[in-house]
């Protein structure tokens, strides 16, 4: 059962958004057959979540008005991130990372914001969240173009941490070696990202690692402090080969 706050993000997601519609669109005859394209141009009908999950991660160029059909999409789009009936989220860009719905209006905007906390906040508590918990941090960062909201959201527990050192060994195979582990990250703002990433691994990550017995994975996240060539000429290198 998802918890309180996910449950209410996702009613004011339903009242929110409740009736957009994208009523010129016309949609990619390639792609999409014309009763595919039609629910996108009808408000309240239900949509196959099959058909939900293809625009969800359809490129803009195939519609003719994107942010109109997201917004369509949006209802029944957060209940199947939440609930695990899309097929999977880590295979291309959400399309929400792909607009500027910042731009908004701001009740719009206030309930994209609040249902991303609340779905990561959700997603910390369960062992085995529907999707991976490095693929919904991803999801969650790429979509709000910053990491630091769900990084500070990063709760302290036995799942949680669980689901950091997990998190932190997949990162750092790419942070070490200064390569992004976002795969669908556009924009300028990734760099910010980045950076925000290191920065807390290094710091407040690396002693919540340190302080549940990881010390090999904390000291390794520790060295994303270091400039790359410092990082890498560290003696800890050495010991560690030397351990293996």
């Amino acid at each position: 059962m998802p918890s309180a706050a996910l449950d209410a993000a996702l009613a004011d997601i339903d009242t929110v958004f409740n009736g957009f519609a994208s009523f010129d669109e016309t949609g990619c005859g390639f792609c999409h057959v014309p009763e595919e394209t039609a629910y996108l141009r009808t408000p309240y009908v239900r949509i196959p979540v099959g058909v939900v999950q293809y625009y969800l991660f359809e490129v803009p160029d195939h519609f003719d008005d994107h942010p109109a059909a997201l917004r369509r999409l949006l209802p029944q789009a957060a209940r199947a991130m939440a609930d695990g009936s899309l097929d999977t989220i880590g295979y291309g860009a959400h399309g929400l990372s792909r607009v500027d719905w910042r731009s908004w209006p701001a009740e719009q905007v206030a309930a994209i914001e609040a249902f991303l906390h609340a779905w990561w906040q959700d997603a910390l508590t369960r062992p085995d969240p529907p999707y991976g918990i490095d693929e919904i941090f991803d999801t969650c960062a790429t979509i709000a173009r910053t990491v630091t909201p769900f990084l500070a959201g990063w709760e302290r527990s036995p799942v949680a941490d669980a689901h950091l050192v997990h998190c932190t060994n997949g990162w750092l195979y790419d942070l070490l070696s200064d390569v992004s582990p976002f795969f669908w990250w556009y924009d300028d703002s990734e760099d910010t990202g980045l950076a925000d990433l290191r920065s807390w691994l290094a710091g407040p990550g690396a002693a919540r690692l340190r302080a549940q017995g990881e010390s090999d994975l904390a000291t390794r996240a520790e060295l994303l402090a270091l400039p790359y060539d410092e990082r890498w000429a560290h003696p800890y290198w050495a010991s560690a080969s030397a351990t293996n």
